[in-house]
């Protein structure tokens, strides 16, 4: 018994059409979820730079997504205020994610995020009952002047 199967031609035509939209549909999202996980990947970084009235200090980088974020959005200029007599802060235009601990005290030379998009630079230590997400910590930085100050931000 041998039945012969009778495809008509547009039915025939749709059917490659279809295998065809599906074979490139597949091969697209494959290639968007590449692209896609290499986006969401950690950017690593050490050190950045911090420029305080043209003096270069190195800030030795926390291993977090704070400062993987950070990294990503250098170069960053800004004027930060001061604050209580013993940090300088900005409000960057972004925010970051957080990892917020904790630290009871704060070391003179800590970098740190204060919620999810102040950036603040500590000059004096002293204890806290705030949390702080840390970014990193300057080695040997000088007590600032109390007023504002113009800071540059980069990866060298």
């Amino acid at each position: 018994m041998n039945k012969k199967l009778k495809i008509s031609l547009p039915i025939l035509i749709t059917i490659v059409i279809s295998v065809a939209v599906t074979t490139i549909l597949i091969k697209a999202n494959s290639s968007s979820e590449n692209n896609q996980q290499n986006y969401n990947q950690e950017t690593r970084v050490d050190k950045i730079y911090i420029n305080i009235n043209e003096q270069k200090f190195e800030v030795n980088l926390e291993d977090n997504s704070t400062t993987s974020a950070l990294a990503k959005i250098l170069p960053l200029e800004y004027t930060m205020n001061d604050l209580n007599g013993n940090e300088k802060y900005v409000y960057l235009d972004e925010t970051l994610p957080t990892n917020p601990y904790e630290p009871k005290h704060i070391e003179a030379g800590d970098v740190m995020l204060f919620g999810n998009n102040c950036f603040v630079v500590f000059y004096k230590s002293f204890d806290t009952n705030y949390s702080y997400s840390k970014i990193g910590h300057i080695d040997n930085l000088p007590e600032l002047d109390n007023g504002s100050l113009f800071v540059r931000l980069s990866i060298e």
